[in-house]
């Protein structure tokens, strides 16, 4: 399916389409502004920056979804803990950008985003049986969650190079700089249970 984008000072169609799971960064590499071919404008990404906020909700109600299923799949406490209290962070990643939809769209603002935190704490080593059937071995899901975690903060890098407006660029750079701290956070749990067999959450 091809989707193509307006010029937003003539109304007729701008020079450039994006197909499919096509990566913004890709588009970025490809074309460096959209210009209109009619009146031939440099069209601004303002009119397309509604979509890039719900795909952006999407990924992280997805997320977070995905965060909740390893923690119930996790015997160690540890890796439970942690991944609940991810599926909690990217649940606010959502709520923010769902803010940020509603000020975009009725005011046609930005909003502040000062950021999220996770937290460390001691955290009890008693090991309960996983609630369900268990797909995943946690090397897996964390090997997962890995990948997913440098897609959301491409993805956030991306909009922020493509978001004129200031509040918009600090957004989306602080939402993707969370994103790349729960990749390390997640690359530091793979290598302690892959060299030691023991989750470091939490120590």
């Amino acid at each position: 399916m091809k989707e193509t984008y307006a010029c937003e000072h003539c109304g007729a169609e701008a020079d450039m389409t994006i197909e499919g799971m096509e990566k913004v960064e890709d588009v970025i590499r490809r074309e460096k502004k959209l210009s209109c071919r009619k009146c031939g404008k440099e069209v601004s990404w303002t009119r397309n920056e509604l979509k890039a906020i719900r795909v952006a909700m999407d990924a992280e109600r997805e997320a977070s979804q995905a965060y909740s299923r390893m923690a119930k799949k996790t015997r160690n406490p540890k890796g439970r803990d942690m991944f609940q209290q991810l599926s909690e962070f990217e649940m606010n990643h959502y709520k923010k950008l769902g803010e940020l939809l509603k000020s975009v769209q009725e005011k046609g603002e930005w909003i502040l985003y000062s950021g999220t935190s996770l937290e460390r704490k001691t955290i009890s080593l008693k090991t309960e049986k996983p609630k369900g059937q268990e797909q995943l071995t946690d090397i897996d899901a964390l090997r997962i969650a890995i990948k997913e975690e440098k897609k959301a903060s491409a993805y956030y890098r991306s909009m922020a190079e493509l978001t004129k407006d200031p509040r918009g660029k600090d957004m989306y750079k602080r939402l993707a700089n969370e994103e790349t701290f729960h990749e390390r956070i997640l690359n530091d749990q793979y290598y302690s249970l892959s060299n030691t067999g023991i989750w470091s959450w939490g120590d």
